[in-house]
């Protein structure tokens, strides 16, 4: 099975048990990333319906790619510039094609409730000290 994803706004074509190296993707190496743009999947020459489709990939390594030079000239008039730049990849590896995705469960308002309503009790705010009274202005001692 395959399928064309779009990340980092290029599109790839993958499968299971591949590697390919995207756009940087935050997380650590080891990290469990889903793909859920998902534009095209099917088997063979049969397509499948994307919709609710995901991607599943592990990140194999955040690197960086080769050096690109950036010389800028501007002859007969003493002007050179030299830059630098190296581009942030993340290398993943396709666990899964074909996952549903999943809705968000919806949290349950009562349990956090408690937990804040405890908390102010157990901690009240401190109050500030009293200012001491003001000295006496340099006029009244004349």
């Amino acid at each position: 099975m395959f399928a064309v994803v779009r990340t980092g706004g290029k599109q790839y074509r993958v499968a299971a048990g591949d590697k390919i190296v995207v756009e940087k993707i935050g997380g650590e190496a080891g990290d469990k990333v889903t793909l859920g743009d998902v534009l095209l999947a099917g088997e063979g020459a049969e397509l499948k319906a994307v919709d609710g489709l995901t991607v599943g990939a592990e990140i194999v390594a955040q690197a960086k790619g080769e050096k690109v030079i950036v010389f800028k000239k501007r002859r007969r008039h003493n002007y050179r510039r030299r830059n630098g730049h190296r581009q942030q990849h993340t290398i993943l590896k396709i666990l899964a094609i074909g996952e549903e995705k999943k809705e968000a469960e919806p949290k349950k308002a009562a349990e956090p409730k408690a937990e804040a309503a405890a908390e102010p009790k157990a901690a009240a705010p401190k109050k500030a000290p009293a200012k001491k009274a003001a000295a006496k202005p340099a006029a009244d001692k004349a």
